[in-house]
């Protein structure tokens, strides 16, 4: 199942909704770092992978338009991690 991830430019987050709670990622942009800055998924609706898309969701928009990130945010950090073909994108 593919979720619906919206990137709002203007307020630097992606988001979705679950079950009608609203999932996040934001992030802050700099010339072409994008820092992730926090990954919220509410306890009602945690453990679905929720986090994991909305991560993917950012990493795939920086690789597309060529930015580099720097994942303050641990579970973004810990993501890449996990996920080498993500690596030659942090800053």
């Amino acid at each position: 199942m593919s979720r619906a991830i919206e990137h709002h430019e203007a307020r630097q987050r992606f988001e979705c909704t679950e079950e009608g709670v609203s999932c996040v990622l934001d992030y802050q942009l700099s010339g072409t770092v994008m820092t992730i800055t926090h990954t919220g998924v509410p306890q009602a609706v945690g453990g679905r992978g929720i986090a994991a898309d909305l991560t993917r969701h950012a990493l795939d928009t920086a690789r597309g338009r060529g930015w580099k990130v720097r994942p303050v945010c641990s579970y973004a950090a810990a993501y890449i991690k996990r996920h080498p073909e993500y690596q030659d994108l942090v800053a």
